[in-house]
C-alpha cells in the first residue's frame, strides 16, 4: 500500500486549499447556515468549471476520471474550510449510484447534468426505524401497468428540498434475506404525491439540511429503475461505503484544521506569565489530539486507497467511520477547552467544527454501527 500522493494529487490539494481559502470563509459557512438552501448556487457553478462535480465520473459522461483518493483529497479539504455544499448527496451518493448501476442511457442523461452543475440529487434512504441496514426499508413501489407507485416515508434526506431527483430506496419484493426485494428508482422530486419538509429541528446542531419526504402513489416509470428489479442493495452498499469514505476524509479535515487552530493559540495564549501550549497538561491533550487525528488519516485514507485499487474493504471503511466520528468530535471537544471559555463563543470558529463534528457523528452510520460492521468481518 502506497499513501504517498501523486506530484498532480498534491497540486489539486494545493488548488482545493487555495480556493477554499479564499472563497469560503467562515462568515459565509455562517450565513449559509442560517439558509434553508445551504449552499451557495454562486461557489457550486464555480466548483462545476474547476471538474469536482464530475471529479471521479469517467470522461464520456462529463468528468475528469478521478478516484477515491482524489475524491478524498477533496473531501479533506472541504472539511478544513466547512465546505457548504450539497456535494455528498449530489455527486456521491446520487451520482455515483447512477454511476455504479444506471443503464448507458441513465448516464448520459444525467451524469452530463450532475457535472455540470445543471442537476441536484439526493438519496431517499433512511426511515423511521433509524438505520442503514435493508431490514428498516419499509415503503413499498408496486407495479401498475407502465409504472411503479411508491407509498412511504423517508427521514433525514439530505437536501431533499433544494434535489430535482430522489433515488428512492424501496421494497419491491419480500425474499428471505432482507436485502432481497429492494430496488432503486430515480424519481423527479416535483412528481405529484412527493410532500417535502425541511427538519429545522433535527438540524440545529450541524445546520445540515435534512429534510422528511412523504410519497403517496407517487408514479415512477419502469424505465426509471436503476440497476435490476429486487436488486437495488448490492450496488447501493458499495456506494455508501464510497461515500462513508469520502465523509471520514471531511472529518480528517476539520479534525486538523481545529488542532492547527489549538496550537496556534495555545502559543499566543498568555497566562500566569507564560504561553499555556507551555504547560504539560495542554501540551498532553494535544499530543493526544494529534494521536486522534493521525489514526483517524491513515485509517481513512487506506480505505480510499483499496476503493480505488477495486479490493473488498468492508471492514476498513467501517474502521474508519467508527474511529473518525469519535475523534473528530473528542478532538473538537478538547479544541473548545484548550480555547477556555472563549472557545464556547458562538463566534469563535470552534464551535463551527464541534457542530458538524456532532452532526457528521451519526451521519451514514455511527460508530456503533460501524464496530458491529466490524465484528462481523472478524467472523463474530
Amino acid at each position: 500500500m502506497d499513501l504517498d500522493f501523486t506530484e498532480e494529487q498534491v497540486m489539486f490539494r494545493t488548488m482545493a486549499r487555495d480556493f477554499m481559502t479564499k472563497e469560503c470563509p467562515s462568515t459565509l459557512v455562517r450565513e449559509l447556515e442560517e439558509s434553508d438552501e445551504g449552499y451557495s448556487l454562486d461557489l457550486w457553478r464555480k466548483i462545476a468549471e474547476l471538474g469536482w462535480l464530475g471529479l471521479t465520473f469517467p470522461e464520456k459522461y462529463g468528468g475528469i476520471a478521478g478516484n477515491s483518493l482524489d475524491l478524498a483529497i477533496l473531501y479533506d479539504e472541504m472539511g478544513r474550510a466547512l465546505f457548504p455544499s450539497p456535494h455528498l448527496p449530489v455527486v456521491v451518493l446520487g451520482g455515483h449510484t447512477i454511476l455504479e448501476c444506471g443503464s448507458e442511457e441513465q448516464k448520459r442523461e444525467f451524469l452530463h447534468r450532475i457535472a455540470s452543475g445543471e442537476l441536484l440529487l439526493s438519496l431517499a434512504l433512511t426511515e423511521a426505524i433509524f438505520s442503514r441496514e435493508p431490514v428498516a426499508i419499509t415503503t413499498r413501489a408496486t407495479a401498475q401497468g407502465d409504472d411503479y407507485s411508491i407509498n412511504g416515508a423517508k427521514l433525514f434526506v439530505p437536501n431533499a428540498n433544494i434535489a430535482d431527483y430522489l433515488v428512492c430506496v424501496a421494497r419491491t419484493g419480500d425474499g428471505q434475506a432482507p436485502e432481497e426485494g429492494i430496488t432503486l428508482f430515480l424519481v423527479d422530486a416535483h412528481s405529484p404525491g412527493i410532500a417535502c419538509t425541511l427538519l429545522k429541528t433535527t438540524s440545529e446542531i450541524g445546520h445540515d439540511k435534512q429534510c422528511e419526504v412523504i410519497f403517496q402513489d407517487v408514479k415512477v416509470p419502469k424505465k426509471n429503475i436503476l440497476g435490476g428489479l429486487n436488486q437495488g442493495w448490492a450496488p447501493l452498499a458499495r456506494v455508501i461505503n464510497q461515500a462513508t469514505v469520502a465523509l471520514c476524509a471531511e472529518m480528517v479535515g476539520g479534525a486538523l484544521a481545529v488542532l492547527d487552530m489549538s496550537v496556534e493559540y495555545s502559543k499566543e495564549r498568555v497566562a500566569f506569565g507564560r504561553p499555556i501550549g507551555s504547560f504539560q497538561a495542554l501540551q498532553h491533550k494535544m499530543a493526544n489530539m494529534l494521536v486522534e487525528v493521525d489514526g483517524a488519516w491513515l485509517l481513512t485514507y487506506q480505505a480510499a486507497w483499496m476503493l480505488a485499487e477495486g479490493l473488498p474493504c468492508a471492514k476498513q471503511v467501517a474502521m474508519a467511520k467508527a474511529w473518525t466520528s469519535n475523534a473528530y468530535r473528542r478532538v473538537t471537544a478538547d479544541a473548545i477547552q484548550i480555547h477556555g471559555g472563549y472557545g464556547y463563543c458562538s463566534e469563535v470558529d470552534t464551535t463551527l467544527y464541534y457542530r458538524r463534528a456532532k452532526a457528521t457523528e451519526f451521519t451514514l452510520g455511527d460508530p456503533r454501527f460501524h464496530r458491529r460492521i466490524v465484528a462481523l468481518e472478524m467472523g463474530l
